[in-house]
């Protein structure tokens, strides 16, 4: 094995190394060295006594000769393995031991090192190998169970919504906001108006912390349970790399075009067969700047800004229909009259009859003569015959206080 550079673990206090070897020399360099490294050493002169100093120490890593008197390397191994399956064990062999050494490995030993060990650098990389891989395999099981945690709530959620649109509804309902909210300066509302009893709209604004706000429209393609279930899956996948900032993991959740990318292929891999138009902004506190990614959401928003009034229309693909989709920061600093105004493509489709406008045009005409206010913005959906609505319809509206 050649001696590579490898970057150690953050900190090695307290990983606990069980070296076992019948040759005191050889076990006490090893343990000298290693503790000089940081790791705490268990010592363990024969097989027997190894499996014994194993189960009452449960150590991180093992590192165990492949010949010894009476229980050898592989009869260790196998016993280690049936006690703690997933503890790395690195096994220490003489250069004419490659039968031993391929037995083992198959046995489910990590790795291996030929002695004599001249380079005790090499040792060194090869534990800290193995802890690094015990790590990300720790990680990765526990990545595994959230998702399957999740997962059988989405899956508990799809049935209910089959069995009961209007329970279905409800559920869907406690993942929205509350209809007003102030956070961090700044005023939220918003209105959603299904055209069937559940919609494929959705919202949200929260919290990231003391200086960051985020927010978010989305339009899921279709209507009904399928575009619902959609919207609540779209609720789990924020809540994790939200957990992850406020954890420290990642700052994902603050960088819009990121955030999206990472979204996008999570959609992709879960292969629901529906495809999300997206705006997200993240309000910065601290500097009065609004960072926000386009994802083909349509409308564009109208944003009133230092006296001006203007659509953000800067396109993008939806998220969960293509793997090279690119997406882009857009971000603009924050006056003290700034407003910001989302609605759903659902709203076009209710406009005044007499008006000659059509799409953003209309919207923007619209905000120019009535101005940015829920209740407004509601007139002409109030109009519409009641449980007629051709689309589902939202307005989301935020105003710095």
């Amino acid at each position: 094995m050649d001696s590579k550079v490898y970057q150690l673990p953050m900190s090695t206090e307290f990983r606990k190394v069980l070296v076992i070897d019948d040759e005191p020399l050889v076990r006490q360099s090893i343990a000298v060295y290693l503790e000089d490294s940081g790791y705490d050493i268990i010592e363990a002169q024969d097989g027997q006594q190894g499996v014994e100093l194993f189960k009452s120490n449960l150590p991180d890593v093992v590192l165990c000769d492949l010949r010894m008197p009476g229980m050898d390397g592989l009869e260790v191994l196998k016993t280690m393995t049936e006690i703690a399956a997933d503890t790395p064990v690195i096994m220490v062999s003489g250069a004419g031991q490659i039968n031993d050494v391929v037995e083992a490995l198959r046995l489910g030993a990590l790795d291996y090192i030929v002695k004599p060990v001249t380079d005790m650098a090499v040792l060194e990389n090869a534990v800290a190998n193995a802890l690094r891989r015990h790590e990300l395999e720790e990680q990765n099981r526990s990545y595994r169970k959230e998702l399957e945690t999740a997962n059988a709530e989405l899956e508990r959620n799809l049935e209910l919504l089959q069995e009961d649109q209007e329970a279905g509804r409800r559920a869907q309902i406690q993942l929205l906001p509350e209809p007003q909210a102030f956070i961090n300066g700044y005023r939220f509302q918003h209105v959603i108006v299904p055209s069937l009893n559940l919609s494929g709209d959705f919202i949200d604004y929260f919290q990231i912390s003391d200086r960051f706000t985020g927010f978010y429209i989305a339009d899921v393609s279709g209507h009904g349970a399928a575009a619902a279930f959609v919207t609540m899956t779209l609720k789990s996948l924020i809540n994790q790399p939200l957990r992850d900032f406020r954890s420290g993991k990642n700052e994902a959740i603050i960088d819009p075009a990121t955030f999206i990318t990472e979204l996008n292929q999570e959609l992709i891999n879960a292969n629901l067969g529906k495809h999300i138009t997206l705006f997200y902004g993240v309000i910065d506190n601290d500097l009065s700047t609004l960072d926000y990614c386009v994802a083909g959401q349509y409308p564009a928003p109208i944003m009133v800004n230092n006296g001006r009034v203007e659509l953000l229309t800067d396109g993008g693909f939806p998220v969960g229909l293509f793997e090279w989709a690119s997406f882009e920061n857009r971000q603009v600093s924050l006056a003290k009259d700034f407003k910001l105004l989302m609605v759903s493509d659902g709203w076009l489709e209710v406009k005044s009859a007499d008006s000659h406008l059509e799409g953003e045009a209309y919207l923007y005409d619209y905000v120019m003569s009535h101005g940015i206010d829920v209740e407004n913005l509601m007139y002409p959906v109030k109009k519409y015959p009641e449980d007629t609505l051709p689309d589902d319809v939202t307005v989301f509206y935020i105003k710095k206080e």
